[in-house]
């Protein structure tokens, strides 16, 4: 069983019962979506490790959608589905965030090898990110990932746990950009447990008690409300 999970926006009812019925047959667990609101809704409360998305659907085509993630920092791949085969929806698509696009009418065996492919690049592109960071420094602070240590603002050293490293690697290696908690649940918690907002928060207080000198107005670990997190060197 993989676990995979993937969002399918498709609004054509019997395209979507048999992608649905192809993917389940594949052991890929299914989330489905109509239009595009309902796609957004479902991206801003759930993980994915993919998501087939139609451009033609109600209400905000797949394009917009595709765009929004973007700009909430959700960098889930998005395989386009389009019964346009001209080159400059395909190069829009791509320069707005895709991943890859497929035109309608598709071949089944086509549309399960790209979504492996894409699912096992972003699997490896995961891995690497946050096995190539052994040590860092910042203000009078240093984190040992390998050790699962710390040295804080106090200058004690104490073992944290496995998803605080992990989390803490996370944000150091994305310095000071916003990580949504989207890709927190994806690359930290995966998919066995989804940890509510308020979990994801209690970390980052955890952090400020570790490493800011004042908690109450933090300088390295930052919220960003309703989009994630952000670190901050303050170098």
């Amino acid at each position: 069983m993989n676990n995979y999970r993937i969002l399918l926006v498709e609004d054509e009812k019997n395209l979507a019962d048999t992608i649905r019925l192809n993917l389940v047959m594949e052991n890929y667990t299914v989330v489905h979506a109509a239009d595009g609101p309902e796609a957004l809704e479902k991206f801003r409360c759930q993980a994915f490790d993919l998501c087939i998305m139609d451009i033609m659907i109600p209400v905000i085509d797949g394009l917009a959608v595709c765009e929004t993630i973007r700009l909430e920092g959700n960098t889930t791949p998005v395989l386009f589905l389009s019964a346009k085969s001209s080159g400059k929806e395909r190069v829009e698509g791509l320069k707005i965030g895709g991943d890859d696009y497929l035109t309608k009418p598709f071949n089944l065996e086509e549309l399960l090898l790209r979504i492996g492919k894409l699912i096992q690049r972003r699997g490896e592109e995961g891995k690497k990110s946050l096995a190539d960071l052994d040590t860092y420094s910042f203000g009078p602070n240093q984190i040992h990932f390998l050790t699962y240590t710390i040295r804080g603002k106090n200058g004690k050293e104490q073992v944290i746990t496995k998803k605080e490293i992990m989390l803490l690697k996370l944000l150091v290696q994305r310095q000071g950009e916003v990580v949504s908690r989207e890709e927190i649940l994806e690359k930290i918690w995966g998919y066995d447990v989804f940890p509510s907002t308020r979990t994801i928060d209690n970390y980052v207080l955890a952090f400020r008690k570790y490493f800011e000198p004042d908690t109450r107005q933090p300088r390295y670990f930052h919220s960003v409300r309703s989009v994630g997190y952000r670190f901050v060197s303050g170098d």
